[in-house]
């Protein structure tokens, strides 16, 4: 019998010794997804459910020859974008994202941590907006994350879906922009704007503090889209795979920060 061969999603971003973000959380959800999933390392973090106590960033020739050697044996669908740690290497995957012309560049753009202290210099803001946004297929900011890439506040719905509409404008091909930044009541809004559709997924804000759920959420529409789903439809159901993940979350450290049940959410054939 000749084995099948499964599309690959590509994650660049950065590690989490803790297992429950970064590269880590991008693998298990390509894996729930039945997707092949390939990694570039873009920054080694000291983390855990309690915080991150140190940060390594590589040489940008090891970064090169992480993205190179997945290209080059690899039929990549999706690459996925996350924690990029300054400007070098935000111009590094962007010539390499020119040159291999993935087609679908999903952009967590991370920039803002849990507790709001801004992780990108502004040498790097600046890099992303120029760079990246326009090679993203679609781009998932949270309201934080939205408001430093637009240079202005965002602190209702209507503030929300003019901000979609601008980020459209700095030239991604599509945004959902996350909503649980925003104090909408019981429900957490997420919005989907392309340029001409709009929509918006709406969910139950659960009582819980939980990890690494925007990287979690991006790595399966990255999965959704190598599967053949649409950008809308993709965030759609990479949404409801959050979801699920949360209600079977654990805590496998000692914090009360939750880990999400990758494997129990994941979705059927």
């Amino acid at each position: 019998m000749t084995p099948s061969t499964p599309v690959s999603a590509l994650t660049i971003a950065g590690s989490d010794s803790g297992g429950g973000a970064g590269i880590q959380a991008d693998l298990k959800a390509f894996a729930a997804h039945r997707v092949h999933g390939l990694s570039a390392i873009a920054a080694l973090t000291a983390q855990n459910t309690r915080g991150v106590t140190a940060v390594h960033v590589p040489p940008l020739g090891f970064l090169r020859a992480q993205i190179d050697a997945c290209f080059d044996d690899f039929d990549i669908h999706a690459v996925k974008l996350g924690m990029l740690a300054n400007a070098e290497v935000i111009h590094l995957v962007a010539d390499v994202l020119e040159q291999r012309r993935p087609a679908h560049v999903v952009l967590d753009p991370v920039m803002v941590a849990t507790s709001g202290a801004k992780l990108l210099e502004d040498s790097a803001l600046q890099a992303m907006r120029e760079r990246l946004v326009p090679l993203a297929t679609l781009l998932t900011p949270n309201t934080p994350e939205a408001e430093l890439l637009l240079g202005r506040r965002i602190t209702h719905a209507g503030d929300a879906e003019d901000a979609a509409a601008a980020l459209i404008q700095l030239g991604a091909g599509a945004v959902l922009l996350k909503g649980g930044h925003l104090h909408e009541g019981s429900r957490v809004i997420d919005r989907y704007f392309d340029g001409v559709s709009s929509e918006e997924f709406s969910h139950a804000r659960l009582p819980v503090d939980a990890h690494g759920t925007g990287c979690t959420l991006a790595s399966a529409i990255a999965a959704q889209l190598c599967r053949g789903l649409s950008a809308a439809n993709a965030c759609e159901a990479a949404i409801d795979y959050v979801a699920r993940g949360l209600r079977g979350g654990y805590l496998p450290g000692r914090s009360e920060v939750m880990v999400l049940d990758h494997f129990g959410a994941a979705p059927s054939a």
